[in-house]
C-alpha cells in the first residue's frame, strides 16, 4: 500500500457537482493499493498516520500528531499512485489492485483510521470520477510505502 498524506487547512471531495466530504485542519490521504497488500499494511499505515507528528506546537516546531491537534482526515483511493514509469512516457497501472481486492482494503483502512481516531473520516467514491481540492499547509507532504518502510 502506498499513501500521500498532505497536512491541509483544508480539503474536500467532490463527485458529479456534490460535495462528498469535507475536512478543516487534518489530513488528506491518498491511497493506493496493489494486489498483493494486506490488512497488515493497512493496519501499520494506519499506526504510522495516526502517530504521525508534523503539526506545529506552542513553538512553531512540529511535534504534535493528529490526535493533539483534535484534526480530521480525508481518504481518497488513487489507483495511479500505483503507476510504473519505468517505460515509455505513458504510466502502467498493472500493479494496482482490482477492484475485488482494493475495494474492501480500502474501505478496512477507512474503518481503521477512524477506530483510531475517534471520529468518522471522510471518503472519496472508489472508481468515481472525484475532483479534490486541498490547501496543503506547510507545504508538508509525506509518502509512505509499505513495501519500502523508510
Amino acid at each position: 500500500m502506498r499513501l500521500v498524506i498532505q497536512r491541509v487547512s483544508h480539503a474536500s471531495v467532490t463527485i458529479n457537482g456534490v460535495c462528498k466530504s469535507a475536512i478543516k485542519e487534518g489530513f488528506m490521504i491518498l491511497v493506493g493499493i496493489e494486489e498483493a497488500d494486506t490488512k497488515e499494511d493497512a493496519d501499520w499505515l494506519c499506526k504510522k498516520v495516526i502517530g504521525l507528528r508534523v503539526f506545529d506546537d506552542e513553538n512553531g516546531v512540529m511535534n504534535k500528531s493528529i490526535m493533539d491537534v483534535n484534526g480530521e482526515i480525508l481518504i481518497v483511493s488513487q489507483f495511479t499512485l500505483m503507476a510504473s514509469t519505468k517505460k515509455g512516457n505513458r504510466p502502467s497501472y498493472i500493479r494496482a489492485a482490482g477492484h475485488e481486492t482494493a475495494i474492501p482494503l480500502y474501505e478496512y483502512f477507512c474503518s481503521e483510521v477512524s477506530k483510531a481516531l475517534g471520529k468518522e473520516v471522510g471518503t472519496g467514491e472508489f472508481g468515481a470520477d472525484m475532483k479534490v481540492e486541498l490547501l496543503n499547509n506547510g507545504p508538508v507532504t509525506i509518502w509512505m510505502d509499505t513495501k519500502n518502510k523508510e
